[in-house]
């Protein structure tokens, strides 16, 4: 005689609808972590491989005034030997035949004046005093290139190469050539790394006549070979300057 077993499971529904529930928090919490990290992609990624393509740029700068002489015009005084009266009066003025040590000569006659001393002096050191008038003029000057021995411009050596594994480097200067304050500006440097890099400065404080700053910029990635290196003040041309023609300097640079 065959006999057949039936087994039967009873089901606990408190039990399924947890399990239900579980699921469903489940899949909810997987999306959830789904959008966070698409979030922290779109925001953070892209910056961490903009950091990682551009070059690190090391900036050092160093302001100087417009240079100034310190003169002081004073009348001579000059003490005259043997003096006769001349016999001729003029208005302000009296002719007088002097002998003269100092000068040289004797019985020449010599117009005095006896008008007040009068002291001219032009300034040194200190803001310039020159009337400020017409436009401002930035001009940029590239007076050295070389490489940078460690990560500071302080590291600074000339040179028209730069050895491998060392950052190259270029040192220019902006002067305000123009006759009236600049206002603040900018600039930019065009380097040739692995990746063409423009550095883009932050603003930089106004220059008067005279006035200019010199700088120190050094960088990393540099592409192998015959390079050129461009610095450009006052690229967007916010500065309404006398001339534009001196606002650009380009060097060469050879990278090994």
């Amino acid at each position: 005689m065959e006999m057949t077993t039936k087994t039967t499971i009873t089901r606990n529904p408190r039990r399924m609808a947890a399990v239900h529930g579980l699921a469903v928090v489940g899949f909810i919490t997987l999306i959830l972590l789904g959008i966070m990290l698409a979030i922290y992609s779109a925001r953070f990624v892209p910056a961490a491989v903009s950091r990682v393509g551009s070059a690190a740029v090391y900036l050092s700068q160093v302001f100087e005034p417009a240079k100034k002489t310190d003169l002081t015009v004073v009348p001579q005084t000059v003490s005259f030997a043997a003096t006769t009266t001349a016999s001729t009066t003029l208005a302000n003025a009296t002719s007088t035949t002097v002998t003269s040590p100092l000068l040289g000569n004797t019985g020449t006659p010599v117009a005095t004046n006896a008008g007040p001393k009068t002291t001219t002096t032009i300034n040194a050191g200190g803001a310039s005093t020159a009337p400020l008038y017409g436009q401002p003029d930035l001009a940029v000057t590239i007076t050295q290139t070389g490489f940078l021995t460690g990560n500071s411009t302080d590291d600074f050596v000339a040179g028209t190469s730069v050895p491998r594994g060392d950052n190259a480097a270029v040192k220019f200067s902006v002067t305000n050539v123009g006759t009236n304050i600049s206002g603040t500006w900018t600039f930019k440097a065009t380097l040739p790394t692995s990746n063409t890099f423009t550095y883009n400065s932050n603003p930089q404080q106004s220059l008067r006549p005279g006035e200019h700053i010199e700088y120190t910029l050094g960088f990393n990635q540099a592409q192998t070979g015959n390079r050129t290196l461009t610095v450009t003040v006052d690229p967007n041309n916010l500065v309404s300057e006398s001339s534009e023609a001196n606002n650009s300097a380009a060097s060469s640079i050879t990278i090994q």
